[in-house]
């Protein structure tokens, strides 16, 4: 796997596991409690800034993939968010993939 890859995957699974620490060690919270809501909204902060970043300002082997390779697993996640009613996962995982199959059609293979 290339690094740039690996590095989107980790920050995904990063950012996962710190939502579900923070659920589990708010267990006794309903889901509507300010602090839950505070949480989420931190967590998708963190990763609205690292994926502006990544797209505009790629470090390392990330500036190898192609501006439009980033900018359609971008467009690819923010419909597929939409389309799931803001659940994140599934957002990361569609745009990390658009991005992989654009960058791979674009190399020409």
């Amino acid at each position: 796997m290339p690094p740039a890859d690996l590095a989107l995957l980790l920050t995904a699974l990063a950012c996962l596991g710190l939502r579900l620490a923070g659920v589990w060690l708010a267990g006794g919270l309903s889901v509507d409690h300010p602090a839950i809501a505070w949480a989420t909204a931190v967590a998708q902060a963190t990763l609205a800034a690292f994926v502006t970043l990544a797209i505009l300002l790629p470090p390392g082997a990330l500036a190898e993939v192609p501006l439009f390779a980033r900018l359609a697993g971008l467009g690819v996640g923010v419909t597929i968010c939409l389309a799931f009613r803001r659940r994140l996962l599934p957002s990361l995982l569609a745009g990390l993939a658009a991005m992989l199959v654009v960058r791979a059609l674009l190399q020409g293979g």
